[in-house]
């Protein structure tokens, strides 16, 4: 359509011959990109006067955190623990579940195109769930506490695990498991020995990636309940308290900041 708007560009080289040149795309997307930024501003009523006007509060709440509240740190340690421990299982448990999924979803594995569809479908709901949600869900289920973190911690890692494992099992060579069926072995035992060893480092880099995240998020569940360090921050809040606020931040951060530390070593050395 945009050639047929704005016709090539008919180019004579040195030599005589003409050739077609396309024309640039990109005063087109430019022009796309403000008129899309220009009606979210217009449909989300924002107001940069706004922001300039009370933007200096967000720094008056930053410098009541700081010194943080050093004698609230015993209070913390539990807590802590518990999202750690949401974060680990929750994640160890999605990403094992997340391998017969992308399994089902790999459509060069699967030629039923029903079971990859519905797997790709089971996918693709579980991404649209916000994580927050899913943890409320799952405290109306099993109660307030960390059992229902660690179930939405489960299924964000499954979704996400498997929607990557999935295109990476469709992208690996064939031609090894192509081998062993033809000799008898059945599809599974094909797929455990040939495709899943050439995906296996990058499931696991990305396994670890997703726990990264999972810690950030773990931390957050508490505000619908889903137990850990979220409940003492939304407590925190809530009372302006926040002295107590800065305290669990700087902790968290820390303990951030090691986990993704660690991770990313690890997955140095697997890819």
């Amino acid at each position: 359509m945009f050639d047929k708007i704005f016709p090539p560009k008919q180019v004579v080289l040195p030599n005589g011959k003409a050739v077609s040149e396309k024309r640039s795309r990109t005063p087109l997307i430019f022009i796309m990109v403000l008129i899309a930024v220009y009606l979210s501003i217009r449909f989300t009523n924002f107001e940069f006067s706004l922001l300039v006007k009370r933007g200096h509060e967000f720094f008056v709440i930053i410098n009541e955190m700081i010194p943080p509240k050093w004698e609230y740190l015993p209070h913390l340690w539990q807590p802590l623990l518990d999202t750690i421990m949401m974060s680990i299982l929750g994640s160890v448990l999605g990403s094992f579940v997340a391998v017969p999924i992308a399994y089902l979803a790999a459509s060069n594995i699967i030629k039923n195109k029903i079971i990859v569809m519905v797997a790709r479908i089971f996918l693709s709901i579980l991404r649209t769930m916000p994580t927050l949600v899913t943890a409320l869900i799952a405290t109306f289920i099993f109660g307030l506490g960390t059992i229902a973190g660690t179930i939405a911690i489960f299924l964000f890692t499954l979704a996400y695990v498997g929607k990557l494992l999935y295109e990476q099992i469709e992208n690996a060579s064939m031609g090894a498991f192509e081998a062993m069926e033809s000799i008898g072995i059945t599809r599974i035992q094909a797929f455990r020995y040939a495709i899943f060893p050439q995906v296996l480092p990058n499931y696991l880099s990305t396994s670890l990636f997703c726990f990264e995240g999972n810690v950030r998020y773990a931390a957050i569940l508490g505000y619908v309940g889903a137990g850990g360090i979220g409940l003492l921050l939304d407590e925190g809040l809530g009372w302006r308290d926040y002295a107590s606020v800065g305290m669990i931040l700087l902790m968290l951060a820390i303990t951030v900041f090691l986990i993704e530390t660690a991770s990313e070593y690890f997955r140095k050395k697997l890819i």
